[in-house]
Order: C-alpha cells, then structure tokens, then sequence
C-alpha cells in the first residue's frame, strides 16, 4: 500500500480528555556519546514532540548536559563513560533499573569509526539491553552496526514486545550481506523477506521509505525530499517512531505514521528554508503545524 493522510490520521486519535503521563508511555532511550552529542538530543526530541509521556536519556555527562540544557523535559539517567566518551557497560544494570515502555537503543553511540573498543562496548550494551527487556524495542543507528555482528554469528536478539528496525541501504547491506545494488532493485522484497527472517517490522530508508511486517504487510512511504539527506534527519525519525510505540500504537502502524509524518513535515521545512538550507531540528516546528492542525 502507499500510505496516506486519512491512513496516518486514523491511526493518530484525539487524546483523551481526560489523559496523564502514563497515558503515553515511557521511552528509554540509549544514545549519544563524546562524538555524537547532536544525535541523541534529536532522537530525544523527536520522542517528546511525537507525544510520548515521558522520555528518559540514559548517557554520558556531556551528552546530558547538551541535551537537558535543550530539553528540560527530558528525564537522565546518567552512565560511566567507556571507550572514545562512549557509554561503558558497566552502567547497564543503572539502565535496566529505569522504568520504560518502549528502549530506543542506537542514535550516537558510536562503532568502528571511533575504534574497536567502542564498537565492542556498543556491541555488550545491545546484547544485553535488547534480550528480555519488557516492551517494544526501536533499534537505530549504531545499535544496527552492532546487530549486524551478531546476525553474522546467528542471532538476532528481541525484545519481549515487538522490534522495529531502521537501516538505511548502507546498513541494509551490512545487515543482510546484499549488495546496496541488489537491496536499490528490489527495495520492497528485501524489506519483505528480512522482516519476515527477522521477525521485527523493517523499514528501510530512502526515497518512498519501505515499511514490512513479518506478516507480510508492506507500506511505500510519498512524503519527504532530498532535505533529510544529511546526518540527524534519521535520529528524528527513531525518537518519532519510539514515541508513536509508546503511546500505544503496534509497530506496524507506529512506524508507517512515523515515517509518514516525518517526511511530510520535511515537506514543510523544505517550504520555508529550501532543501539545502533545511536541517533536522527544523522538522519540529512543521511537524508540531501538522498536529495542530489535525486535531492532535
């Protein structure tokens, strides 16, 4: 199907009258370090403008002092800092005393391209955090580079609630061992049989966005332009994709409107500041005008 307005707009309810806090859900996300402050203070705000009760930042001082200087909204579980500024694995059991509905785990916590002590760190965060936690999971970023190790060993690690995961071609490839040319020519299949090999909702970034169901649904994403091509852009959507989780919605669906409504407001902030002059935090504005102006 390609998803539209009346699609999304169903999905996304009025919020009750009388709603709390608790109402929406709790995301934890795990992101950010030394290098990669900016990813996890988009990721956070994606979550809180998507409507999410309450988000947490589990992460290293820096990183929580950027972002709770942004955010004062944004709850922080502080960690000790591993290889290249990066969260060591001795904050884990910290982490998995917080209280959260849905894990955001991936945005900024860096891999090889720091060195092999960091990948190896984010590598025992995601083998450890991801198995057995209570909710739905959102795995991003650098919590695929790791996953990709560790599909290449034979396993792929879930969560007790439903998974969704986020890799664009570059980490379609590593996840999978296709080519970035085979996954380009049939960008719907592939999205296909990995969520079913996986058993997790995929949705494989790009233009016209794949969002696949392990049960077979497939969704082709209209709104966005060449203005999210730039580092960020995807924080936004896995912070907007954990928030939609955390209020309820089942992957599918969470992941099909969150891509939906991150391309449209990019739709938006292409209006106002031209593709190459727009940047990711620029999506909140336009994306808060769509709430507004359909009743949410």
């Amino acid at each position: 199907m390609k998803t539209d307005a009346a699609y999304v707009w169903t999905c996304l309810r009025p919020r009750p009258r009388d709603s709390h806090k608790g109402t929406f859900g709790a995301v934890l996300a795990v992101a950010g370090s030394a290098s990669y402050r900016g990813a996890a203070a988009l990721a956070v705000e994606g979550a809180l403008r998507t409507g999410a009760g309450i988000v947490t930042l589990a992460s290293v001082e820096p990183v929580l002092a950027a972002v709770s200087a942004r955010l004062p909204e944004c709850c922080l579980c502080p960690c000790e800092a591993g290889a290249e500024g990066g969260i060591a694995p001795e904050s884990i059991p910290r982490i998995q005393r917080q209280k959260a509905t849905v894990l955001l785990l991936g945005p900024g916590l860096g891999y090889t391209a720091q060195s092999a002590a960091r990948a190896a760190e984010t590598r025992t965060l995601v083998q450890t955090l991801l198995p057995g936690f209570a909710g739905s999971a959102v795995l991003d970023a650098d919590g695929l580079n790791a996953a990709a190790d560790l599909l290449q060993a034979g396993k792929m690690l879930h969560p007790m609630g439903e998974l969704i995961l986020t890799p664009h071609p570059g980490e379609m490839a590593r996840l999978t061992g296709l080519s970035a040319a085979a996954i380009h020519a049939d960008r719907e299949g592939t999205a296909l049989r990995s969520a079913r090999e996986w058993n997790a909702v995929v949705v494989l970034k790009g233009a016209q966005t794949v969002i696949a169901a392990p049960d077979g649904r497939c969704a082709v994403n209209p709104t966005g332009n060449p203005g999210l091509s730039r580092g960020g852009s995807g924080d936004v959507l896995a912070g907007m994709t954990s928030a939609l989780l955390a209020c309820g919605l089942p992957a599918f669906e969470a992941a099909v409107c969150a891509v939906y409504l991150h391309g449209a407001a990019a739709d938006r902030a292409a209006a106002v500041h031209g593709e190459a002059g727009m940047l990711p935090h620029d999506l909140f504005a336009a994306l808060g005008t769509l709430f507004a102006e359909n009743g949410r």
